[in-house]
């Protein structure tokens, strides 16, 4: 059996095909890529049972991922991570299967780590020597370390408001790191400069075919996770909305191999802060593309992309799955990430919180049903956001006795 199955990549816009294991940017039409799999001929030797003694990493799904050489593969590990009962929370917002898929285990602290560990590999499968790519902040975080470890040369351009933390990520990999007094707009314009007049390989955000294909593994452990059934609603913080397009891709390659039922996907949901909604606005009239968000802002700083290269793809799947798109508002974010800390246990970052605020919210509208079985991505760790959280703490002298009833907490 082969590594992998890839067949060519694709366009999604004109239908152009190219070669696979060949080195591709765009379409020359200006559209991202999509990789494309052998999936008649793998549905014939790979079944979901082959997968029970293999790595609980996202490799597992190799013969699905475009590395042909397994030792072009870079890895920290990343994959399989838990898919988490919210009981408590699930009560509070009326929702009585109510599920994490926490990513804030993974590599690096976020969701990122997928499309970087895919995208590294076949950069090193391609013999690339640097890249370059503009961040908000994680995704140049996860791109400069795996780079490193896969020996690879990085350039990272960030908004100086990007969370430090990620900055020193990146800088302690050795990547060339910039700061731009702006957005990750600027960031990409600074970029897509640099890759003309020095030759670098562009990993913006869908400016290679490879991202999708690390981050569309969510979708398959979720239906691995649950015995290859699917939910019925997926809530998902969408900036560039690569995570929500790979999803898509999952489930729709996982019906072709028949693996879960065929007929209706999950439920799709783009959430977007009311700061920097393109999605949701061009949902709501229709569109088949957004606009540029001007002015945008948001405490989830993964989500501030006021203009998505693949905004057409996250809409499609929204069309395609009976889904919708909502915006949550800043100190709705602040509140439930709290919440979700006090009932549950688990630090989610402020972009997961938006999730779960609007699970929240379409349940309010009964959008969600009450015994849907809904699963919300919390994309990251809470920690990476240190500066999101702030509380006045009592200190107390050396000897001095708690006295429960003066003690507070002020947020």
């Amino acid at each position: 059996m082969k590594f992998s199955y890839v067949s060519h990549l694709q366009c999604p816009k004109c239908d152009k095909e190219y070669s696979a294991g060949v080195e591709h940017q765009l379409c020359s039409c200006g559209s991202p890529l999509l990789v494309n799999y052998d999936l008649e001929d793998l549905r014939n030797v790979l079944k979901p049972d082959d997968l029970i003694k293999r790595k609980p990493d996202l490799w597992r799904y190799r013969e699905l991922l475009p590395v042909q050489r397994e030792e072009n593969i870079v890895t920290l590990g990343e994959g399989m991570t838990p898919l988490i009962s919210m009981e408590r929370l699930g009560e509070d917002v009326g929702i009585s299967n109510l599920h994490m898929k926490d990513e804030g285990i993974i590599p690096t602290g976020t969701f990122k780590a997928r499309g970087a560990a895919v995208g590294v590999s076949m950069a090193k499968e391609l013999n690339i020597q640097e890249l370059a790519m503009p961040t908000n902040g994680n995704a140049g975080a996860s791109w400069a370390l795996y780079a490193a470890r896969g020996g690879i040369k990085s350039t990272i351009v960030m908004p100086v408001d990007a969370p430090k933390i990620t900055r020193n990520e990146c800088a302690i990999a050795g990547a060339n790191l910039y700061l731009v007094d702006g957005l990750i707009s600027d960031a990409g314009k600074i970029v897509a400069q640099t890759v003309r007049d020095q030759g670098l390989f562009d990993a913006s955000t869908l400016k290679e075919p490879y991202r999708i294909e690390g981050k569309k593994t969510m979708g398959y452990e979720i239906a691995e996770q649950m015995g290859w059934k699917v939910p019925d609603v997926i809530l998902y913080p969408t900036g560039g909305g690569v995570g929500l397009i790979g999803i898509y891709k999952a489930l729709k390659e996982l019906q072709t191999l028949e693996w879960i039922p065929q007929g209706k996907l999950p439920r799709l949901v783009a959430v977007q802060s009311d700061g920097c909604a393109p999605i949701v606005k061009a949902w709501k009239e229709g569109k088949k593309e957004s606009e540029f968000w001007e002015g945008s802002e948001t405490i989830a700083f993964g989500i501030n992309v006021p203009k998505a290269l693949g905004d057409f793809l996250v809409l499609e799947s929204l069309y395609e799955t009976n889904g919708c798109a909502i915006a949550i508002d800043d100190e709705a974010i602040l509140e439930e990430q709290k919440k979700i800390a006090e009932l549950e246990g688990a630090f989610v970052c402020p972009e997961g919180a938006s999730a779960f605020v609007a699970a929240r919210r379409l349940r309010e509208e009964n959008w969600i049903k009450e015994d849907d079985v809904v699963v919300v991505l919390n994309t990251g760790a809470g920690i990476k956001y240190p500066d999101t959280v702030d509380f006045e703490l009592p200190t107390l002298q050396p000897g001095e006795l708690i006295n429960k009833e003066e003690f507070f907490i002020e947020e």
